[in-house]
Formats: structure tokens, C-alpha cells, sequence
């Protein structure tokens, strides 16, 4: 389980450095092969290889119904990996996706992460009511 998040930056060429932390744990876990591919929320999502594999059987079995979600989903996953400085290059067509220019971040959510335009994070962050949490909350104490 992956927690945590991160600002960072892209390069001029499109690399996002992870940071070490998560590094070690994606070196064990996948060897740094990493799975990138377009969230209809906006942002991208990173699995580590085997999560993706695991989870693409289960998005190409989807019913019809949710076709546009699966075009999505499959249609942008790109395989990547993490070179030797710990950096992954995200390919023109994903960083235009997310809509990524420099400022991006990094946030994980257990199984995986989102990459996210730093500003849209921030703008959809402080959208969030306080005092309205979803339904699905009710009772949970935090």
C-alpha cells in the first residue's frame, strides 16, 4: 500500500522523477515497470506491472455499458519504466490527457497513484465541503 504525495516537476522532456521512497518499494514490487493510463477524472494513474496486469483482465471484461470506460482506460494504458536516475517519461499523448505541463502531483492511493496538473489538484482539493462528506462516510470517524 502506497500512501503519501509529492510535488514535483516534469523535465523538458516529459520526465517526472518518483521520489525515493516509493522508488525502493516499486523496485521490489515490479522491478520499476511501471503501467501509465488516462483517468476520466483528469489526472493519470500509475500501477506498478502486475497490479495493472491483475486489474486490465477485470477492465476488458467490463460489460458493454461501460465501453467509453474501457476505451479509456486500455486505449491510453503505455507501459513504462523507471530509468537508472529513478525518472519515468510520460508520453506527449498522456501528459496532454492530464493536461501536465511542469508543476505535477504525485498522489498515492493505496494500490497505486495519480499524477495530477499541481494547479487542478488544488483547484478540485478546495472544492472539497468539510462538512458535507459523501454518504459513503457516514459513521466513519476520523
Amino acid at each position: 500500500m502506497f500512501q503519501g504525495g509529492a510535488k514535483l516537476s516534469l523535465d523538458a522532456k516529459g520526465r517526472m522523477m518518483v521520489p525515493a521512497r516509493y522508488r525502493d518499494a516499486l523496485a521490489a514490487q515490479c522491478n520499476g515497470q511501471l503501467t501509465l493510463t488516462k483517468n476520466p477524472a483528469g489526472c493519470l494513474l500509475m500501477y506498478p506491472r502486475p497490479t495493472w496486469l491483475a486489474l486490465r483482465e477485470r477492465i476488458a471484461a467490463l460489460p458493454i455499458d461501460a465501453m467509453e470506460w474501457r476505451r479509456i482506460l486500455l486505449g491510453y494504458a503505455a507501459d513504462v519504466e523507471l530509468d537508472g536516475a529513478g525518472r519515468l517519461l510520460i508520453a506527449p499523448e498522456l501528459r496532454e490527457a492530464a493536461r501536465l505541463e511542469r508543476d505535477v502531483q504525485l498522489v498515492s492511493v493505496g494500490t497505486h497513484f495519480e499524477i495530477w496538473d499541481a494547479a487542478l489538484r488544488a483547484e478540485r482539493e478546495s472544492a472539497v465541503d468539510p462538512n458535507q462528506p459523501p454518504p459513503s462516510l457516514a459513521g466513519f470517524a476520523m
